[in-house]
């Protein structure tokens, strides 16, 4: 029931593999990441990326890196596995799916104290292996919950790219329309290309095309006219880190969404697992949001298209305040209220 849709990383005889996403939608390349300074660089580099496959990737790069330690004595070997697990941690700052699933790798450290070093690193496999089958359940489940929204011949707007390619391969907001399809609801996705790495036009229309989802991709200053037209009926985006009171980071533009979403009375949901909710902070002025190089923004696939020194502003995240948000889906309901307890 919870094969993955899309093998965008995968586990192997102690190796791991993923579809570098740089290269779509042109070319599906498989890469193998060897040591954990390949899966440092494919974090950040964004050859992997989506909030959920990061913290995949980065709990089997754990796992990966344990593998290859060959050092016996205990306390040693702990001593290397936390620092790469510091040293992955580095890679992306926003996306909480990162340091969710490595606090899990480091508990496994932790806990397994009367074990030997080679029954240490069966245990941060199966850890890693256990984090990557959650997220495949948790990510079909949310699309179960969310596809209770979604009426017959609705018109969706999404943003970025939350399908299978950013989570182990079943997908956040696009989960939802992959069983609303299956379903049998007749549904239209409108895709905002997303400036400046253009995940929504090369990834989302990529997995929509292969799922026989009919799809229009726009250029993301359209989305207020479209709606101002009719256009659209709902919003759904993925999330990469939601604060205790339900301010949500996710890929610059999502906020400009959220406010003509807002103005023109349409409901935008944010479909996320429990690995995404970070409780330790109280609100989004506390979420971390990460600035990426200004070439992003200069270049387009590598062509030029301002002066080569422009000055640049290029946060790759912006915060959703709650008050514009309608509901969180998760793998456990929906959240019409989203109001997260706690102090």
């Amino acid at each position: 029931m919870y094969r993955p849709i899309i093998k965008t990383l995968w586990w192997e005889d102690g190796r791991l593999y993923i579809i570098d996403q740089r290269y779509l939608p042109e070319r599906e390349k498989i890469v193998e990441l060897k040591n954990i300074r390949d899966v440092w660089s494919s974090i950040r580099n964004l050859s992997i990326r989506g909030a959920p496959a990061i913290g995949c990737v980065a709990a089997y790069g754990i796992a990966l890196s344990a593998l290859k330690t060959n050092i016996q004595d205990r306390e040693k070997f702990i001593q290397v596995i936390t620092r790469d697990i510091n040293y992955i941690k580095t890679s992306r700052p926003t996306a909480y799916n990162l340091f969710f699933a490595l606090s899990r790798m480091e508990k496994v450290l932790k806990e397994r104290k009367n074990i030997t070093v080679e029954e240490l690193k069966q245990r941060l496999v199966k850890e890693a292996e256990d984090i990557y089958r959650e997220d495949i359940k948790c990510c079909y489940m949310i699309g179960i919950n969310g596809a209770t929204l979604i009426k017959d011949g609705m018109n969706i707007l999404t943003h970025c790219n939350a399908g299978g390619l950013a989570t182990s391969g079943y997908g956040t907001a696009l989960s939802v329309f992959f069983i609303a399809k299956k379903q049998g609801k007749r549904i239209h996705i409108f895709v905002d290309e997303t400036r400046p790495v253009l995940q929504g036009a090369r990834l989302t229309t990529w997995e929509l095309k292969k799922a026989g989802i009919p799809y229009t991709l726009i250029c993301d200053n359209m989305a207020g006219y479209l709606m101002k037209q009719g256009g659209i009926d709902m919003v759904i985006t993925g999330a990469d880190r939601i604060a205790r009171n339900g301010d949500t980071a996710n890929k610059i533009g999502t906020y400009s969404l959220a406010v003509l979403a807002k103005y023109h009375g349409i409901d935008l949901y944010i479909a996320a697992p429990h690995s995404t909710f970070d409780l330790s902070i109280r609100d989004g002025r506390e979420i971390p949001v990460e600035e990426r190089d200004g070439d992003e923004v200069r270049r387009i696939k590598g062509h030029l298209i301002s002066p080569v020194d422009a000055p640049v502003y290029n946060p790759a995240f912006d915060i959703t305040p709650v008050n514009l948000i309608k509901g969180f889906i998760t793998e456990n309901g929906i959240i019409n209220k989203p109001v997260i307890s706690g102090k």
